[in-house]
């Protein structure tokens, strides 16, 4: 016998692990093939699509679908994957911006290749962190923000933002410790 949406998605808002799991095994690899259409790495692809099932279950108990389920997850990967091309745009031209910023600086050559060093590791720093930490620290950072903001656009309490944040500096913190020296030298700061 055939499920309808309102059936599954009434199971899994009650908890259903099974149904859940059906539902994952059905849509995933479409989703993946969908998403890598717009991303065109199957590494971001993969995160995006389980983003979306990691949220659909987390927060089943408010989940609302108004169009069938597969319309809905498709739209959520669509939105994902847009938010993602984002992302490494605004990651891009920063990483320009501090290239730029470098090379046209007149500092010595041994400093230039300290702030090159640096831009590199801060840059493989913040890959390390959690997708939502991540997400959060770059929409703070680098697309400036404020918590409130970030909260309203990904749904989320401002407490939960500020926590991801906070999460995001002890880690990089501690991913950049020997690097602390030639921050100070470059005065690059990182604020909470």
């Amino acid at each position: 016998m055939q499920l309808s949406d309102q059936e599954i998605l009434s199971a899994i808002q009650l908890g259903d692990e099974r149904m859940f799991e059906a539902v994952f095994r059905q849509h995933y690899n479409p989703l993946c093939q969908y998403g890598y259409s717009f991303l065109k790495d199957w590494d971001d692809t993969e995160e995006v699509v389980q983003a979306v099932f990691m949220v659909i279950w987390e927060k089943r108990d408010a989940l609302e679908i108004n169009t069938s389920l597969k319309s809905y997850l498709y739209r959520a990967v669509h939105n994902r994957c847009l938010n993602r091309i984002k992302h490494l745009a605004v990651q891009a031209e920063h990483r320009n911006q501090v290239e730029a910023d470098v090379t046209h600086s007149y500092e010595a050559p041994a400093q230039v290749l300290m702030a090159n060093e640096l831009s590199e590791r801060l840059h493989d720093a913040i890959q390390l962190l959690p997708e939502q930490c991540r997400l959060i620290f770059m929409m703070s950072r680098f697309e400036e923000l404020k918590y409130q903001e970030i909260a309203d656009r990904l749904g989320l309490s401002i407490k939960t933002v500020e926590n991801q944040i906070g999460k995001a500096l002890r880690i990089l913190r501690t991913e950049l410790a020997e690097y602390l020296p030639v921050i100070m030298l470059l005065g690059i700061r990182m604020y909470e």
